[in-house]
């Protein structure tokens, strides 16, 4: 097959990737219950935001260091009650991961942040990860339930 071929069926392929995911994502008409089909498109083409909070009792600043495999988003100071965040489109096909360290007194967590997972996906409502540093570990904002769920422990001493 030439090269003109090739363009053409790749040009065509995006087309219709493009025009299945505006349809899906355009439609006005409410879920009426049961299975949304249209979900497993939105983890590649929308913006994912990730929220990483100090949400510690104390008066401690919360240090906070995230990346992935091909971004490293730096460390940050968190005082009580602030966030830091960011946000990135997926891999079209999968495998993006982030992972955070965050650390405080003497104590510290590291934890995958985000990852190609459907729990994952539904917890965060499809779009919008809060990870919530407490004093008796991390927690994941379970948005569909308005709740925090516990999620990992902290560990003694720093990395």
């Amino acid at each position: 097959m030439n090269n003109f071929y090739k363009n053409v069926l790749c040009f065509i392929l995006v087309q219709a990737i493009a025009i299945t995911s505006l349809i899906t994502l355009s439609s006005s008409e409410p879920n009426k219950g049961g299975h949304d089909n249209s979900r497993w498109i939105h983890p590649w083409f929308k913006t994912w935001h990730i929220y990483a909070v100090n949400g510690i009792s104390k008066d401690q600043t919360l240090l906070v260091h995230c990346k992935s495999k091909d971004d490293d988003l730096g460390i940050h100071n968190l005082t009580v009650g602030s966030e830091f965040t960011w946000k990135f489109r997926p891999r079209f096909f999968g495998g993006t991961l982030f992972w955070c360290y965050m650390a405080y007194d003497n104590l510290h967590a590291s934890f995958k942040a985000f990852w190609d997972n459907q729990v994952l996906y539904n917890l965060c409502d499809w779009g919008t990860c809060f990870w919530i540093a407490k004093d008796d570990g991390i927690y994941i904002r379970n948005i569909p339930k308005n709740r925090d769920d516990y999620y990992c422990n902290w560990e003694q001493g720093r990395l």
